[in-house]
This record gives structure tokens, sequence and C-alpha cells, in this order.
């Protein structure tokens, strides 16, 4: 075995393994199996055009030089980026847990307590901080969590609006470039008029569903908005507000003066900066808007114990079950990071974080009164972080940059300055030092701060917040660390167990892709610094940009988006782009098979799109004869087909290449959703399949973990036509000639985890993802035949394969009483998350193993599935209501208590394969009530005992 070859250490199934595979699937080898698996015509002849394979010893030293090329300024630009202190017991705990970092979205709420927790304390916090009713568990960043409010208010507009067409939105002056870029991106499809301008003088008469304010503005100046809110409310105009999460520590929450939606990041609780992200955004808004809110919704419900339980709530508002009645297609959220500010909160408690914002604000009033001293003028008034100074930028900027320091440059005569909570005394005399430079004089000390107040107007917060006990309990390290170990042993992640869920592909995120997150030189660097001072980012983002390239066989490709969704929105808006450049403006309808992923629908209708559905046949692929006949019906209209390949019921259809040549002979361009690309890397590509453009789920085939539901990134990939409509942002100079508007805040997304795909390929190489992607299939093969006998899988492709992924049908065990749901409640007495339920089919499991897990892993997960449908098959008509699967998953405390009233032994209830009790998991809760937590909807911290009396 070749110690230092990276494919050997991140592929399961061994060398000596291959030979029982092969005879349990009958075949001979891996290339008989993928010459049944593919379709002709579509398998690439050579192999990718990539470098060849560091181990991960070069990796890391390779990764360490391109570290030294970025340069770590102390930088004050502010602009909703700001350089944090992560505490090192949330860094060493969560950040760089596997245990965290690895667990999928707590979909099976009785084994994801802990996350669950973690997430519903984030909730609190937003809620406290922001005075409003409900908040969700995160977005994806500021931007977008903008647009999502924007969208929210113009899909809630009164009857008489809608009749009216009333479609105006105004936007303050005084918001964020990037997040007014994000919300023109939204705007524009949805046929929303966007008026910006000055808060001020705000014509209320005018026809306006909604407006957006953002607090404190760009450059730092504080407004009392309450007057500007109660007359919006008198007119009918809903607002959003737009806030920074630690000013609000200090500033008068904006529910208290009447806002209808809450917004924006919690980067500044303890999440590094990382060139842009990942960041978790915060949505709060009233309860009255609790069924339009984006996103998820941890909520607190009941077990079927009566116990105390969380779940995510509400989940008919999923985009997988709406589809195209959807309002948005986030279905994702910032977990991991969600739950590290979440726990800063917890860390600092109430009076910790009042201490850390009253630093910084002194801080900010010192600095603005030193600098009036030495003659320099601040223009604003009112202000929490933030100073404006009037200076010639030039002089300034000059010697900022030799003292290495960042600051925001505005025109030719101001300077913004935002200072954060890792500013010393030494940082402030530095600033003082440099403007004193500028302006030929001597400098002046700063030797203590002093307590003083620049928020006027009323703008001061006098409620309290973070009042519950998760906020004042842990505030010494020993007590935090404990507190998180107790919710980490609530969780199931992969650190105990393969998750085998189908479409979401949880493969291993290897201990040295991770590692250089946590590094310096990578996490401290602002978005909107000058780009020769992020050369090491700029290097691996160009590099990985290229081997996405050639992964894909296209052109372009833009790492903006931050989620598989995302990336759905910005293909088809760069589709939409190209069709109206040439003067195709009629050109909207998209055509999406039954099949699709349920996000698919929604990202096309949020595109500007009318979605026309295509059949699938018995075989759960493509008919081909009714996409012709709609594609030839819409030949004038047709926009796009959005595509999922291999299809979302495992199978490498062998239409293809006839499916994308009927669009394209129709008009239209082919959009491939890329959430199964684990089954073609190195072995086919979207180019070759002809697609015109994909996304690409980096924390699915590019071993990003999914962090209990995110981080994500979505990049897309295009062909040589539509480069020239890349994703632009209106600070750093990017995206193509014909740039469509931003799709997130930063620039390259979520640069910081790009770091992890630029290293899984980098660490592979051309021959190492060939043989990923072949792994993956063979496993998921072996996993069919395995089961073959005690479940049916439902589609297979035409020489009897799966892909990487296939469909087992629950329905017939209904005979017996059993639903899908009680398998997969089941499967948790056996130590596993279920694999993904009811996705494409109701009452069937998808299953994907991916390539990381081994031969006895994979024997272990079949022999689960196996016995369960032994205790199926031996179920009488008595027992149906009252079984081991009825009441899985059983729990310690039902293991331990003194009676046993159930029809069968503790042992099979929590020892039902004798491995088992080597490592056993115990879920925390029984079976959780998700009706109950629905109709007595609670997502806060508050005690079960406040709603059940209620």
């Amino acid at each position: 075995m070749k110690t230092d070859s990276f494919v050997t250490r991140h592929i399961g199934p061994q060398e000596e393994d291959l030979n029982t595979i092969f005879s349990t699937i009958g075949v001979k080898n891996i290339d008989e199996l993928l010459y049944e698996t593919f379709p002709d015509g579509i398998r690439l002849k050579t192999d990718l055009d990539l470098p060849e394979a560091m181990t991960e010893h070069e990796y890391l030293a390779h990764l360490k030089q391109l570290a030294a090329k970025n340069s770590v300024f102390k930088t004050y630009i502010g602009l909703g980026y700001h350089e944090s202190i992560t505490p090192s017991v949330i860094k060493r705990n969560i950040l760089e847990n596997p245990g965290w970092y690895t667990a999928y979205t707590p979909y099976q709420a009785e084994i994801a307590q802990g996350r669950l927790e973690a997430l519903l304390n984030f909730q609190t916090m937003v809620c406290d901080l922001t005075g409003m009713e409900i908040a969700n568990a995160s977005l994806l960043d500021e931007g977008t969590a903008a647009a999502e409010a924007m969208s929210m208010l113009f899909s809630a507009r009164t009857r008489e609006q809608k009749k009216d067409n009333i479609n105006k939105f105004f936007v303050s002056d005084e918001v964020l470039p990037q997040t007014l870029s994000v919300l023109k991106s939204h705007a524009m499809p949805l046929e929303i008029d966007l008026v910006v301008g000055d808060h001020a003088s705000f014509d209320f008469s005018q026809d306006y569903f909604g407006a957006f304010l953002q607090y404190p503005g760009k450059y730092g100046a504080v407004y009392n908005y309450a007057e500007f809110v109660s007359e919006a409310t008198k007119n009918n105009i809903k607002v959003a507000v737009a806030a920074d999460i630690l000013s609000l520590v200090n500033l008068t929450p904006p529910g208290e003066f009447g806002a209808e939606v809450v917004v924006g990041t919690t980067q500044r609780f303890g999440i590094p900066l990382g060139y842009g992200g990942p960041h978790a955004a915060y949505f709060a808004t009233k309860e009255a808007y609790k069924r339009n809110l984006p996103g998820r919704i941890i909520g607190v419900t009941k077990d079927m114990d009566g116990n105390r339980a969380l779940r995510m709530a509400l989940q008919t508002r999923e985009q997988h079950i709406k589809r195209d009645k959807a309002t948005s297609n986030i279905c994702t959220a910032q977990v991991l990071l969600a739950i590290m500010a979440g726990m800063y909160a917890v860390y600092h408690g109430p009076k910790g974080l009042k201490y850390i914002a009253d630093k910084v604000h002194n801080s900010t009033v010192v600095l603005a009164n030193t600098l009036a001293k030495l003659g320099y003028g601040q223009l604003n008034e009112s202000y929490f972080d933030t100073i404006l100074i009037k200076a010639d930028v030039q002089q300034v900027k000059s010697i900022a940059e030799l003292e290495e320091v960042n600051f925001l440059y505005i025109g030719n005569d101001q300077v913004a300055i935002s200072l954060n909570e890792a500013t010393t005394l030494a940082d402030l005399n530095k600033i003082v030092q440099i403007f004193a430079d500028a302006a030929g004089k001597n400098t002046i000390s700063i030797d203590a701060l002093i307590e003083d107040r620049a928020i006027l107007n009323g703008a001061a917060r006098v409620s309290s917040f973070l009042d519950n006990e998760v906020f004042n309990a842990y505030h010494s390290e020993t007590a935090l660390m404990r507190y998180i170990k107790k919710l980490e042993r609530k969780d199931l992640a992969l650190n105990h167990s393969m998750i085998s869920l189908g479409s979401c592909t949880m493969k291993l995120n290897a201990a040295s892709e991770m590692l250089p997150l946590s590094w310096d030189e990578w996490g401290n660097i602002h978005p909107f610094v000058p780009v020769e001072q992020a050369a090491g980012y700029q290097e691996v983002l160009k590099t990985l940009e290229e081997q996405l390239n050639v992964i894909t066989g296209f052109t372009g490709t833009s790492l903006q988006p931050n989620s598989g969704a995302q990336g759905e929105f910005a293909g088809l808006m760069v589709i939409r782009a190209y069709h109206e450049s040439r003067g195709d403006k009629n050109r909207n309808i998209c055509l999406i098979p039954a099949s699709a992923h349920g996000t698919n629908p929604a990202s096309a209708v949020l595109a500007g799109m009318k979605v026309v559905v295509t059949k699938t046949d018995e075989k759960g692929n493509i008919d081909v004869e009714d996409l012709r006949d709609k594609a030839e019906k819409y030949k004038d209209e047709l926009a796009a087909l959005m595509v999922t390949y291999p299809s979302t019921h495992g199978v490498f259809e062998s239409s293809i290449k006839e499916i994308t040549k009927i669009i394209h002979d129709n008009g239209g361009q082919v959009y491939m959703d890329g959430a199964n690309m684990n089954a073609q890397v190195g072995l086919t590509n979207p180019a070759t399949i002809g697609a015109d453009v994909c996304h690409l789920n980096l924390h699915k085939t590019f071993a990003i973990p999914h962090g209990g539901g995110g981080p994500g990134v979505g990049p897309i990939c295009v062909a040589s036509h539509l480069v020239t409509f890349l994703p632009s942002n209106p600070i750093i100079k990017m995206g193509g000639k014909n740039a469509i508007d931003a799709i997130s805040a930063a620039p390259w997304g979520s640069s910081l985890v790009c770091l992890i795909s630029y290293g899984y390929i980098k660490m592979l190489g051309a021959k190492g993802l060939k043989q990923v992607t072949s792994t993956a299939i063979l496993n998921a093969n072996y996993i069919k035949e395995r089961l073959n006998g005690s479940y049916n899988v439902l589609y297979t492709g035409e020489k009897g394969r799966a892909a990487h992924e296939m469909i087992i049908d629950c329905r017939p065990f209904k005979a017996k009483g059993i639903e899908v749901t009680d398998i997969a409640k089941r499967l948790i007495d056996y130590g596993f998350h279920a694999p993904t339920v009811s996705f494409p089919v109701a009452g069937t499991m998808m299953i994907e193993p991916t390539e990381s897990e081994s031969l006895a892993e994979l024997d272990r997960f079949c022999n689960a599935l196996i016995s369960i449908r032994k205790e199926i098959e031996a179920l009488t008509e008595a027992d149906q209501a009252d079984n081991v699967l009825k009441n899985a998953p059983h729990t310690l405390k039902m293991l331990t208590a003194s009676t046993w009233e159930f029809p069968y032994s503790r042992e099979k209830a929590a020892y039902p394969l004798e491995h088992i009790a080597e490592n056993k998991f115990w879920p925390t809760v029984r079976r959780v009530d998700e009706a109950y937590g629905d109709r007595n909807l609670m997502c806060t911290c508050a005690p079960i005992e406040d709603y059940m009396d209620a």
C-alpha cells in the first residue's frame, strides 16, 4: 500500500476487497461494470488534463507557500465585514471537530438534538437582539437575506396591492453596495421596480409595497428610523432593515421601532472573514409571516413520551414540496457558522457582548476625538463603530499601505474607518499616527479608552437581551467545552457511521483538506482588500476555476454562488441574459422533468421563467416524446431545460444526447443540475452530454462538509458562449464582459471553504478523481446486489445497473402496517442515519454510499437493512400497532426503565445485531411529534411548559 497516496486514504474499499465486490455484483472488473452502467457515446476518451496528484504532506506544504502570499493587513474597511475573534474553545471543539462539521441536515430529528439545540440558541439570540418574534436557522449571507426579505414582502402584498400591481420597492442609498447588487439580480426577473434614494426625503404617497433600510448606514451613520417606519406603516409599506448584529447590543432593535423584517450577518460573532465567507446570515420577522419565512426554522415539540424535543418546523414550506409555487429556492442554511455564532453568544452572554460592544464603541469615540485634535472633521453625527473622516485620500492611502493598514476610501476626500473587537490601543495609535503623518503633524497618543457615547437621536438600546439560562451558564472554558460535548453526543455524524443519503453525497471530508481553514493567513482576509493583498487566495480560486472547467468540459466558472440553489438561480440568470443579448426577450419557458429536484422549479420561477413539466416514463426516465412535443410547442418561447444527470432516480439515461439536441434545435439552452456529479467526474462531463451550463455542489462532489446543513458552495460552469455573462461584484471587478448583477455579497462567495475542494482535486489528480467516481458507482451496485431479494430497486439502467445511488421501494410493507418512516427510525437503533426518505418517490429510500465507505461498513449497513426486512416479515396482524419498528428509535431511558411493557425484548430493541454493542449510538429522544410542533410553533429557548400550558 502506498502510504503517501491520498487516494488510498480517501477511498474505502481496499485492493483485497475488490474480488468480493466484483463477485457479488457479477462482473470481472471495474471496466466491465462501467461499460454496463454508462450508455454509449458519453464516456471521456482521455483522462482529465490535470497535474499529477500531490501527497497530503506535499499539499500542506504547498498551501503554506500560498498562504504566505496573502498579506494580512489590519483592515478597517467595514461594509458588513469585520475582523472577529473566534474563541479557541469554539474553534477547537466545533470548527475543527468532525462531530460537528460532518453531520447532515437534521431531517432525522431524533439523532440531531444537539445541532437543533445549538440552532435554537442561534434563533433565540437573533430574536433577542433584533426585537423580532421569529427567526430562521440562518441564510447564506446578508445580500441574499436582503433579497429574500424583498421577495417575501413582495409575495405577501395585500390583495389590493397585487390587484393594482404595486411593484415598487424603495432602497435607501445607505445600503451596502454589494447588497444593492444582489437586490437588483433578484428584483429584475420578478419585475420588482427598485427605487434607490434618500430615506429622509422619501415620498410616502407613492405606490410602494416595501422599503429597505441599512442600520447603521454603509459609512457608519446611525439614524433613528422610528418616524420613517411609522409613516411607512400608515401607508401600507412594509419595512425591512439590514442591521449590524453587534451594534444591536447598543442600538434600539428594529423590532422596537416597527420593522417587519430584520436581516444581517452574524460574521462578527466569532466567524473568520475568510475572504468573504462562509458566514451565517440571519433573518427575523413577525410570526404573521411564519409560513412565508425562507430557509429552515427550528421548533420545539414533544416526543412519543411527551418529553421536550426539537425538530425542523413547518417543512411544508420547503421547495421540494411547493416546487414552482415556492417563493424562495433556499433550502439550505449556514448551519456550522450559525452554531459557532450562537455559541459565541452563549460563551460571552449578555454582559460579555455588552463589554465587547462598548469596547468597540468607546474605541471609535476616542479615535474620532483624537483625529479631531489633529484637525480632521468627522461627518457622522451619530455612530457605533464607524467614523467618516474628511481627508486627502491619496495622502492617507499611501501612508496606510506602507503601514499595512486598509481603510475604506470614498472619492478623493473621505475615509471611513470601521473598528472591531480585535482593535487594540496599539492599533488605535497606529491609525492616529497615519493621519498625523498625512497632516504633517506630531501624533497624539491614546493611553486609555474612555466611556463616552456617540449614539444620539434616541437610538440607544434600553431593553434587555439574552435572558435565557443558556446564555448565562457557560462562561468558563470548562463549562462551554462540556456543553459543546454534551450537544455533540446527541448527534450522529460521519465520524460514527456511514450516512448513505441519496443525492447528498456524504463523503469523507479529509483532515488535510480541513486543517488550513484555521490558519490566520486564510481566515483573516477581508473580501474587499486590494486583490494583490490576496495573492494566495487569487491563485487558489483561479486554479480551482480552471480545475472545474477541465472537469466539466466547459470554458468558464464563477465561484460566487454560495449554495446549490443559488447556483441554479445564477445559471438560469446567465441563460436569461444570453437570450436577451440576442434579442430573444420572449424566451421564458423552462422545461423541467417531473423527477427533477424540488429547487429546480423554484429557481426557474425566481429567474422569471414559466415552468412547464415534462413527463417521466414507467422506468423513471424522461419521456423523450413528451419533451419533444413541448419543446416544439414552445419553440419560440423556450429558454431552457433543467435536467439532472445521472437522473434523480440514479440512472444514466441513454437518451441524454437526444434530449439536449431537441432543446438546442428549438432555441433553448440546457442547464444541468450537478447534484449527481459524483457519478461523472473523470468518466463523462456536462459538456459531453450537450449541456450549456451546470452548477456543482462543492459540499457534495468536491468534499466540502455538509456541516449539519451548510456551508455549501454552488459554482456555475458555462460553455464559451455564456462566459461573458458570469456574475459581477460592485466593489471588486470580476465577472464577464456583459456580467449579470451579483448573486452573493462577496466576490468569490464562500472563499475559505473553496480551499477544501482545491485540495481535494490537487491530492487526487486526474487518475484519483476517476478512481473515486468508479468506486462510488462500484459501492452503489454492491449495495444494490446485497439488498436484492430483500428490497426491490425501482429504477436501473438498460443493463440493470445503478449509477452512484439507487431507490429502494418500501411501499409494499404498508400491507404489514409499516411506513418508510418506521424503517428510517429503526435504522437509528442499528447505528445508522436513514437514507433520503420519500424523495424523489414517496414511500421509498434513496441510497448513496459514496466512495469513502469501506466494504466492512457497506456490509454493516446492508446487514441492518436486511435484518429490518426480516423484522417486517415476522410481524403478525396482532402486533402491527405495537412493534419494534413502530416504537423506534429506542432510547437509553427506555432500555433502563424499571418496567418494560413492549412485546419484544430489550435486547432486540437495542442490539438487534451483535456488533452494535461495540459502538452503540443512543438517540436522546423518542420519535418526535411533527404535527404538534407545527400546531404549537415555538422557535426560541423557552421551556416546553411555557407553550404547553398556553
